[in-house]
């Protein structure tokens, strides 16, 4: 069986962050301009007042100047004063009628700019359909969603890197307020998924709120990508892990599991949970980091770094310092370290206290 290419499935509705300006002021600005734009042929027509014919034969006067401003430039035209002299019709060629055109353009200014927000929308979700690519691609913005995005922008991921995928409009919108860009429908669909280019991402994670979404938005994923992209995904139950990587998750992490231990802990010993606590709240003291072994580095332990290394990468395994084999690093290791995530202000005071 044949799997249908991206381009062949219906489309699913992108929405990209954009800043726009608010309506009150949007319509300050119109009625400000086009009131201006009356004052200023009314000055323009009092002016020259001499050339223009009332048909009641009296002179212009400043309010009939204002008449003649507010119907003409409004396309009424009621043809009882009329420009009489060379200079006023002059005048009527030269400014009255750009001025009764850009009045009218003011005046439908709503309508136009609907219209040019619509082509612009439009041209932006193309371009972007085209040019996304080396993105992270986070399938469902709840909370387990939500701290992801967080998690990935605190570790330096740009935000137009990160596409959220999402079914509920409600809860899309909100991820659309915070400057992510959006794909709104089920993450099992594979429509849906092929609009969030997850072929060209280099990772996805899996954050629905029940495990069997979970199994069929993962199993999805790497149908599209055939296990090329990183596939990261949460599970509630324990006895779901096996089978999220089966369906090819390259990691899972089990929510419930993981938060039980984390209350035992708390009842037990409650200063682990005072560092657990620190090492994942962004900006208040430690934080975990991942780096690469240096040439100067190999060979040598990890306990003699100046970083406080807790486990080393071995050819995709965690291998804890405990083990004999850690004593002498080799090139392509990764180290797990902890390194010190207060702001470079505090850190600053800090260090001068001392």
């Amino acid at each position: 069986m044949t799997r249908p290419t991206p381009t062949a499935l219906p489309r699913a509705s992108v929405w990209l962050p954009q800043r726009r300006p608010s309506p009150l002021r949007a319509l300050g600005i119109r009625m400000f301009a086009a009131l201006s734009l009356v004052l200023l042929t009314v000055a323009v027509v009092y002016i020259d007042r001499d050339g223009y014919h009332d048909n009641t034969g009296s002179p212009l006067s400043l309010l009939d100047a204002a008449y003649y401003s507010v119907v003409t430039l409004s396309t009424t035209g009621y043809g009882d004063i009329a420009p009489a002299s060379p200079s006023a019709r002059l005048v009527n060629v030269l400014f009255i009628t750009p001025a009764r055109v850009l009045f009218l353009i003011i005046l439908v200014g709503t309508t136009l700019e609907v219209l040019t927000e619509q082509y612009r929308g439009q041209f932006q979700r193309e371009r972007w359909r085209k040019t996304v690519k080396d993105h992270y691609v986070v399938c469902g913005y709840g909370t387990k969603g939500r701290s992801a995005v967080d998690a990935l922008l605190e570790n330096g991921v740009p935000r137009d890197k990160i596409v959220v995928v999402e079914r509920d409009h409600r809860v899309a919108q909100q991820a659309v307020n915070a400057g992510l860009a959006v794909v709104e429908g089920s993450s099992g669909r594979s429509a849906v998924l092929a609009q969030a280019h997850v072929d060209r991402a280099t990772a996805i994670i899996v954050a629905p709120d029940a495990d069997d979404a979970a199994v069929l938005t993962t199993l999805t994923a790497r149908q599209l990508t055939n296990g090329q992209v990183r596939i990261v995904t949460t599970a509630r139950e324990a006895e779901n892990a096996p089978l999220l990587r089966q369906s090819g998750a390259h990691q899972v992490v089990v929510s419930s599991a993981t938060a039980g231990r984390l209350l035992g802990l708390a009842t037990t010993d409650p200063p682990v949970i005072d560092v657990v606590e620190d090492l994942l709240t962004p900006g208040h003291g430690m934080a975990f980091a991942c780096r690469s072994v240096v040439r100067d580095e190999v060979g040598r332990s990890p306990r003699t770094l100046d970083e406080v290394v807790i486990a080393v990468v071995r050819r995709g395994r965690v291998v804890p310092l405990v083990e004999p084999e850690t004593q002498k690093l080799e090139t392509g290791d990764l180290l797990v370290y902890i390194r010190d995530d207060r702001p470079a202000n505090n850190v600053s005071a800090a260090n001068s206290g001392d």
